[in-house]
């Protein structure tokens, strides 16, 4: 039989398993809000964990917490922050109460850590106490809020690493088809042309605004309102920790953050979450509207646009032998989908908090870490899988621009708009090419056509 300790708050007494760290108010929380069926993130954990160090530490150099049993936490913090006692995180991550399960989970295993460390048993809360210890000068009010925040920011950073690589993909493809033309299009008509390699470029420029606003939200994340403890007063904090948590914290993170100008609006407003997500939803609209492109210039391979190849990657039919899918354009579109559903749902849950604090941000956190994971990892897909392999059909995109009739465009400010839609028609009417038309008439010499509908001409 499995031993037992037991443990009691103030719902009641329960039986804890003898040798695991959570404690009695992990399990209700475990037995309470069994929705997700997933745990909560890794970042989030490491996180929490740092926030408990900074705050053991600070509480000692405060003189609120005695020494040796300060370091005791700050060594169970260390071992969560490297990994250790990922199974006692027992909570899911859809959960009531404003995050306050997730809180005490950790409390709990840091407490029970502690306590074995200091040569005791685990749930021997007279020697290290998971409130008045590990919960020290906090409340789930800073301490949830503010471990989102350093989760975010190491996902931001992970997502722009991956962002780079892609852009810088599309610079390469740039570079390698600088000269090469195809048809440009709008409104999916035939416009004027363009290269292959400006059509890279703009893929580039745009994830390069993308990066740019992950370092802007990464800096409104920095703000915490550690310190603030239950709705921002700072209650039960000494005005030494107050001052001393978020440089403590930065020291363990290695992160630079900053303490909120006024914790009572930073406790309450979940506006920068919104935020953040809107910006990650932009990126995901920017990825998958690249996409879209990538699909419609592969098409064919023979009835289709077919200006571009798209590396093999699978059957594409279970019932059409030879027939390749764009499988990996299409599963960045699907994760452009998913994020912008879960903005909808970050923004609703910031929307419903009320007075002193907004109680929904557990599911804020679970959607915005699912989309910053889902962001990176289709990011580096996209790259590895798709654009590195792209290769262009330069002959069908030269024969697809000789025989256009919006080339007629280059000729206009020589023979003006109502000569060229006349001649455009006539070349449509006919079945002939611009070129063709243009030599008939007499408009313009072979040499002259030529200059005109070189590359440096008209892109």
């Amino acid at each position: 039989m499995q031993e037992i300790r037991l443990e009691k708050d103030s719902i009641g007494v329960r039986e804890i398993p003898k040798d695991v760290y959570y404690g009695v108010q992990s399990l209700r929380a475990f037995e309470n809000f069994p929705i997700s069926g997933k745990k909560v993130h890794t970042q989030f954990i490491r996180a929490i964990a740092e926030i408990k160090k900074a705050a053991a530490l600070t509480n000692m150099q405060a003189g609120v917490i005695q020494e040796n049993i300060a370091n005791a936490m700050i060594t169970a913090c260390d071992e969560i922050i490297a990994g250790k006692f990922a199974s006692d995180f027992i909570v899911d991550t859809v959960q009531g109460g404003a995050g306050t399960s997730l809180n005490m989970n950790a409390n709990e295993v840091i407490a029970n850590r502690a306590i074995e460390l200091l040569g005791k048993q685990k749930g021997d809360y007279s020697i290290v106490h998971p409130n008045d210890h590990a919960n020290c000068a906090q409340s789930t009010n800073d301490v949830f809020p503010s471990a989102g925040k350093l989760a975010a920011i190491r996902l931001l950073q992970a997502a722009s690493v991956e962002l780079s690589a892609l852009q810088q993909a599309f610079l390469d493809k740039s570079q390698q088809y600088s000269t090469a033309l195809k048809m440009g299009r709008t409104e999916m008509q035939d416009a004027v042309p363009i290269s292959f390699g400006q059509v890279f470029q703009a893929y580039a420029s745009a994830l390069s605004r993308d990066i740019t606003r992950f370092s802007e939200a990464i800096n409104a994340l920095s703000v915490l309102n550690m310190g603030g403890t239950a709705i921002g007063t700072g209650i039960s904090a000494s005005e030494y920790y107050m001052k001393n948590i978020i440089p403590n914290l930065c020291t363990v993170t290695n992160l630079k953050l900053m303490q909120a100008d006024d914790l009572i609006d930073s406790t309450q407003n979940l506006d920068v979450f919104v935020y953040v997500s809107g910006i990650v939803k932009s990126c995901a609209v920017t990825l998958s509207k690249i996409a879209n492109d990538l699909r419609l210039m592969s098409s064919g391979p023979r009835t289709g646009f077919a200006e571009i190849n798209l590396p093999a990657k699978q059957n594409g039919s279970s019932i059409m032998p030879g027939k390749i899918n764009p499988v990996i354009p299409e599963v960045v579109s699907q994760v452009a989908f998913l994020i912008i559903g879960n903005d909808t749902t970050i923004t609703h849950a910031a929307e419903a908090g009320q007075l002193e604090l907004n109680a929904f941000e557990p599911i804020i956190f679970s959607r915005l870490f699912e989309s910053l994971d889902t962001l990176a990892n289709v990011v580096r897909v996209f790259k590895k899988d798709c654009v590195d392999g792209i290769t262009v059909n330069v002959e069908r995109s030269n024969r697809e621009i000789e025989e256009s009739i919006t080339t007629i465009t280059a000729f206009c400010p020589l023979i003006g708009y109502s000569k060229a839609a006349s001649l455009a028609k006539k070349a449509l009417r006919d079945g002939k090419t611009i070129r063709q038309i243009l030599l008939e008439e007499n408009v313009l010499s072979s040499e002259e056509i030529d200059k005109i509908l070189s590359p440096d001409s008209m892109i």
